[in-house]
């Protein structure tokens, strides 16, 4: 019986990343498939609205803007953190989330969303990577 607990246990826990302190995480260089300005398109449930607009700027150096537009803007940055084969962004926020990005097929799947590149984020997202310190 406690075999099956603790093989249970390690099932769950593959895929997880803990990240104890965001200071701490080495930032990873962008590879050119995930570099640039991807974004929502369309009604998406893990969104607050259906007039919602998720997007996220990754630069080639391995900073990232989480920017969320509906009734007010809200950004966070973060940076990349690669295991492995695998890249992560992590967030700079209360919670310390570290949050898989998975690109199939010109889709990158993150956090509940799917996001498609884009030219150019909105320019709500603009003004949020300036007050950040990211350019374009």
């Amino acid at each position: 019986m406690k075999k099956l607990v603790m093989a249970s246990t390690l099932l769950m826990l593959a895929g997880c990343v803990q990240v104890d302190n965001y200071n701490a995480v080495v930032k990873a260089p962008a590879p050119a498939a995930l570099a640039g300005f991807w974004q929502s398109k369309g009604p998406q449930s893990a969104m607050v609205s259906p007039e919602a607009i998720a997007s996220l700027i990754i630069t080639k150096e391995g900073d990232t803007l989480d920017c969320r537009q509906w009734q007010r803007v809200t950004a966070v940055r973060g940076k990349l953190m690669q295991r492995g084969e695998d890249y992560y962004n992590v967030v700079a926020n209360k919670k310390l989330a570290a949050y898989s990005l998975d690109l199939d097929d010109g889709v990158l799947d993150y956090d509940r969303l799917e996001l498609q590149r884009v030219d150019r984020p909105t320019q709500e997202c603009v003004e949020a990577m300036a007050k950040n310190g990211l350019t374009e």
